[in-house]
């Protein structure tokens, strides 16, 4: 599976909790800081970014893809949309939460969000 992470570095244990989750390995982790200008438009500095994934449009289409996206839920927004055109369906998220009372803080890997199975259910109630 190729892992896009768009936020802050992952660690060797959360990496396994979401091979453990997943049911497979990270075949390749992409880096992706997603730190925007907020003074310029969102779409051309996406754009860039997912350039720099180097990712071909078969890839997109045809890969593994889970992706840990970036905390400012407008970047989010805006790249769940990018890659459904791209893919053609929902990618998987991971969702991280703080380990309760750890000092210094430290995330831990919750779940692994589907959202096209939440998607596709949605439709039911349409």
């Amino acid at each position: 599976m190729i892992l896009l992470n768009f936020s802050h570095p992952l660690t060797d244990p959360q990496r396994e909790q979401i091979e453990s989750l997943a049911g497979q390995p990270i075949a390749r982790e992409i880096h992706l800081p997603a730190q925007f200008d907020h003074q310029q438009p969102f779409g051309p500095q996406l754009d860039a970014l997912l350039l720099r994934a180097g990712l071909t449009a078969e890839q997109w289409q045809t890969e593994s893809i889970l992706v840990n996206p970036p905390s400012l839920n407008f970047i989010t927004a805006l790249l769940l949309a990018e890659l459904h055109g791209r893919m053609g369906y929902f990618p998987p998220c991971l969702r991280l939460r703080p380990v309760k009372d750890a000092l210094p803080p430290r995330f831990e890997v919750a779940e692994i969000l589907n959202l096209q199975a939440r998607r596709d259910a949605a439709r039911a109630t349409r």
